[in-house]
């Protein structure tokens, strides 16, 4: 089966984790890594399962402090 997937690259620095990208992800790829604390002082995204990515964009369009880019790839694998 081919299909749009993605690759989610976070501007981990960036992130305030206010967990909006999170709530808007149709397959649960994004998770609070609340096992981290970035330089800002705040419990930033992470990529859970990137796996899931379908290339959707929903994280991207819903961060107010644009911390992602989606590197968008073919899944080329027979089904």
């Amino acid at each position: 089966m081919t299909g749009r997937r993605g690759i989610p690259h976070i501007a981990v620095d960036s992130c305030k984790g206010c967990a909006l990208c999170v709530s808007v992800c149709p397959e649960s790829v994004l998770t609070i890594d609340d096992a981290r604390v970035n330089l800002k002082g705040y419990y930033p995204v992470s990529v859970e399962a990137v796996e899931n990515c379908i290339a959707c964009l929903s994280c991207a369009l819903i961060c107010p402090d644009v911390v992602f880019t989606i590197e968008r790839v073919v899944d080329q694998q027979g089904g």
